[in-house]
């Protein structure tokens, strides 16, 4: 007979600004085996620049801490810190208090790295011996303190689907854009925890997702700061590499291999750190060349590996099942091209674990 799901809360200690933590590993030191008994586990993250990869991913990278460091680094190559960025100019941080504004770290570069490496707040792995399970902080520690993390492991046997319902938002009207999806405006949020309300799931997750007929969008959870969403992100969408260029940090290795047809040396140093990606997932050289043509077809669009859809945990509070957060994360939509009527639909599926 299956067990109850367990949910163990972690507080993690980061060493450097960008470290790798091995959660299975202190779980194991912390809670001897409790995964052992149950077939799958949740991963989740309170934090908007550190996260988790999904298990298809870390299986690519061979479960290695030094091949995930190596992926991530081919993207902080991307956003070099301290660039123009404008989250990072505090006087222009209106929502920020004065004591805040001293204590706030500058960690651009980080949120824009967690965006656009695919990193998640929630992840499903199926439990598998001995596989570590790396917790990534792109911000860890910064010249003005040390951060304590914190992480959620819930284990459970299977999911089963519970609730769902497509909900629309209303687009701005503009081509690149990004949409809170917690901003009350949009009734999105509310609707959300009306339907996790009505389910009566106590344990379990809410996933977000595009349909099929959604395209030229994406899904991630950040914070929504306006500088960071408005200016930023919506920089590197129209020119990924801007903030590179503007440190002088030059991807391109060789320059007599650029192809013909690729005549714009910017736009092959994009192509190159993306192949050098697609690399390190270990996909086939045939592979690799169909995937580098789609980044040269389009590049802003493809560079992002954003997610087709999100997840969000639900944990029982006082007897009834809530949708479990962090401080500063919100679901945002992001697109690179306005739809049809200026409105995009969204499935919101609730699963109950047990």
């Amino acid at each position: 007979m299956s067990s109850s799901p367990q949910e163990v809360t972690l507080r993690l200690r980061p060493q450097a600004r960008f470290d790798v933590i091995d959660v299975a590993e202190q779980l194991r030191q912390e809670h001897g085996d409790l995964l052992g008994g149950f077939k799958h586990s949740l991963y989740c993250s309170y934090h908007t620049t550190a996260g988790y990869f999904d298990q298809h991913v870390s299986a690519r990278l061979q479960h290695s801490g030094e091949k995930l460091t190596d992926f991530i680094n081919v993207f902080q190559n991307v956003f070099p810190r301290d660039a123009d960025y404008e989250h990072d100019k505090m006087h222009l941080r209106s929502e920020l208090t004065e004591a805040q504004k001293a204590s706030e770290p500058l960690n651009a570069d980080s949120h824009l790295t967690f965006i656009s490496s695919g990193l998640r707040n929630c992840v499903k792995y199926d439990n598998a011996e001995a596989d570590p399970v790396y917790f990534v902080d792109l911000d860890g520690v910064s010249d003005r303190h040390q951060r304590t993390r914190k992480t959620t492991v819930m284990a459970f046997d299977r999911e089963v689907k519970v609730a769902q319902a497509t909900m629309e938002v209303a687009t701005n009207g503009n081509r690149i854009d990004s949409i809170n999806l917690k901003d009350a405006q949009y009734g999105f949020f509310e609707r959300l925890d009306e339907l996790v309300q009505t389910s009566g799931v106590e344990y379990g997750r809410v996933e977000i997702s595009l349909p099929p007929e959604e395209r030229h969008s994406g899904l991630t959870v950040n914070e929504y700061e306006t500088l960071l969403m408005k200016n930023d992100l919506a920089e590197v969408l129209h020119n990924p590499l801007r903030f590179a260029k503007e440190k002088g940090q030059n991807m391109l290795r060789n320059p007599r291999a650029v192809p013909q047809k690729a005549h714009d040396y910017a736009h092959y140093d994009l192509v190159r750190v993306a192949s050098e990606a697609l690399a390190m997932l270990g996909f086939r050289e045939s592979l690799l060349e169909k995937a580098v043509a789609r980044f040269v077809a389009a590049p802003a669009a493809r560079f992002f590996r954003l997610k087709r859809s999100v997840n969000l945990f639900i944990t029982a509070e006082n007897g009834q099942g809530q949708v479990a957060h962090g401080t500063y994360q919100s679901p945002i939509l992001l697109q690179w091209q306005e739809p049809e009527g200026q409105r995009r639909k969204l499935v919101v599926t609730v699963k109950a674990f047990e």
